[in-house]
């Protein structure tokens, strides 16, 4: 950056730290108190079976803190229009994108099911000009003070970048994008082993003879951990799909099916349908498996439609 442009971004975050302790909402009011019924959503979702949970003691999880101020898709009123100003203001210097980077929360006391959340938010701070690998501009910390029946419960601070969006050099604009990487470890390691030798493998318990998809470091019928494989054969139906619009992704081409497909062998997997057009993709489909080579260095089970 030369010396004048370091001095018209110091001018303009000064600009932005006038926000710097200004209210972002006053005097918040949750649209719910809290309640047994999102306690029980939000451990199913998390997979938390914490008996802290539960029972006529029953505590929210500290981590749902936030959840009791979200606004929801109707928002909030009762926000300030101090957050709207700097938004406009980063906008007005091609700050048009956004993307969430962290959040920190602390506790102080647990909500129980009836209390009353009530919350009061400010801009904490603005940081100076940055660049990052999406673009340059600014961090917002937003410090968000929520009590329970008029005491404060928790402290949660939400942190996002304001940026203008980085431009792509012409090569990188028309290299080929590549399709998203799968996850390898050492638990569906042989599954990928066997894809790259064409075979679909599935998961066989030794001890119950349960077969399993996808692929798990141990049965979950039994709990054995003992396994060997099994060769699926290939022919399955569709049990259930969705076909995809929007949004649309470089390495795609919408819009495409993606099935849940049951195999022959009883166990189901997610991948895409070939080989028919995508409304004419319908449950009860059959559809036969093969090896899809997207790129030099990737290749996927799907899935072809048998048209009737």
């Amino acid at each position: 950056m030369t010396a004048d442009g370091a001095e018209e971004a110091a001018r303009f975050h000064e600009l932005l730290k006038a926000f710097e302790g200004r209210p972002a909402a006053t005097a918040g009011r949750a649209k719910d108190a809290v309640n047994e019924p999102m306690i029980r959503h939000w451990c199913e979702a998390m997979g938390d079976a914490n008996p802290a949970y539960t029972g006529p003691d029953a505590i929210a999880p500290p981590t749902m803190l936030q959840a009791w101020t979200m606004g929801g898709l109707s928002g909030h009123t009762d926000r300030s229009s101090a957050y709207d100003e700097l938004f406009k203001l980063l906008d007005g210097a091609g700050c048009t994108s956004v993307v969430a980077t962290d959040c920190e929360q602390e506790y102080f006391r647990p909500l129980r099911p009836g209390d009353a959340v009530t919350f009061d938010a400010v801009i904490e701070s603005v940081s100076p000009h940055k660049t990052t690998k999406l673009g340059t501009g600014h961090f917002v910390t937003t410090r968000m003070d929520v009590r329970a029946d008029g005491e404060l419960a928790g402290t949660h601070r939400f942190r996002i970048l304001k940026y203008a969006p980085a431009r792509k050099s012409a090569a990188t604009r028309q290299a080929r994008p590549q399709r998203p990487r799968p996850v390898v470890n050492r638990d569906n390691q042989g599954f990928w082993d066997g894809v790259r030798d064409h075979k679909l493998l599935i998961q066989r318990c030794t001890a119950c003879a349960t077969l399993r998809f996808p692929w798990l470091p141990g049965c979950n019928a039994c709990a054995s951990l003992d396994w060997d494989t099994v060769e699926a054969s290939g022919a399955g139906t569709v049990f259930s799909y969705v076909v995809m619009h929007h949004p649309p992704f470089p390495a795609f081409a919408p819009p495409y099916a993606v099935a849940l497909v049951e195999l022959a062998e009883g166990v189901r997997m997610i991948s895409n349908i070939t080989g028919v057009p995508y409304d004419k993709v319908r449950i009860g489909l059959p559809v036969q498996l093969e090896f899809l080579r997207v790129d030099d260095d990737l290749e996927l089970p799907v899935f072809r439609g048998e048209a009737g």
